[in-house]
């Protein structure tokens, strides 16, 4: 069996994906956090994009594999690893999750600017953004609990990192972006609940993203002043 390492910041939550995904399947796995600012040589010869995660595959011959991007990432231990299936087994319904999981790679796009700006006009940009994309998630939501009913996907595992911000994010101001997203609101409710969800960070996750907002000035903060 291949031993699995996984290269992550306490903050990514592209990382937080590759971590739910292996505690949904109870994979025994080693996480190495490094700082981003400055990053390893080590991992700078692995990386190619110089980003996290980063799976460093240990094979039975003793080669390692380094495999890079979150969702790749992710198929890789859907395939791999024996625990329960986190993607449909039929094509088109495999192949709709996986363009759901892009969805939110574009809503986490907008949530960097949200975070970041120190422009009113471009927060509020960001934030009409980030809520019509949530009205096309709500639109797509059936009964719940997760995205496709009562088993967890791939799917929730890319949005489980997305609604974690809002923790924080709530914190300083109402948003209002899951205002007109009642199903929305529930899923994020119980993926909040799910042991593999609270166990993908540290428990300081929510000091360091409030640091992080320091650092980069962000006009969120002047919401809560």
């Amino acid at each position: 069996m291949a031993t699995l390492k996984l290269v992550s910041h306490k903050l990514c939550p592209y990382v937080q994906r590759a971590v739910i995904a292996l505690a949904e399947k109870g994979v025994p796995f080693e996480r190495i956090d490094i700082d981003l600012a400055n990053k390893p040589d080590w991992f700078v010869k692995i990386s190619p994009l110089g980003k996290v995660p980063v799976l460093v595959v240990t094979r039975d011959d003793g080669r390692e594999v380094a495999l890079f991007e979150s969702n790749v990432i992710c198929e890789y231990i859907e395939e791999t690893q024996a625990g329960p299936k986190l993607h449909l087994q039929d094509p088109l319904g495999r192949a709709e999750h996986r363009a759901w999981m892009e969805f939110g790679s574009a809503i986490l796009g907008d949530l960097w600017g949200l975070e970041t700006t120190t422009d009113a006009a471009t927060f509020e940009s960001k934030r009409q953004a980030v809520a019509t994309k949530f009205a096309r998630v709500e639109a797509a939501l059936g009964a719940g609990p997760m995205f496709a009913g009562e088993r967890f996907s791939l799917v929730d595992a890319v949005f489980a990192p997305i609604f974690r911000y809002f923790d924080v994010f709530d914190e300083l101001s109402d948003l209002a972006v899951f205002t007109a997203t009642p199903k929305v609101r529930a899923w994020r409710v119980a993926l909040a609940q799910r042991p593999s969800v609270r166990g993908a960070v540290s428990p300081d996750y929510h000091k360091l993203l409030r640091a992080f907002l320091v650092r980069h000035d962000a006009h969120m903060l002047k919401l809560a002043a």
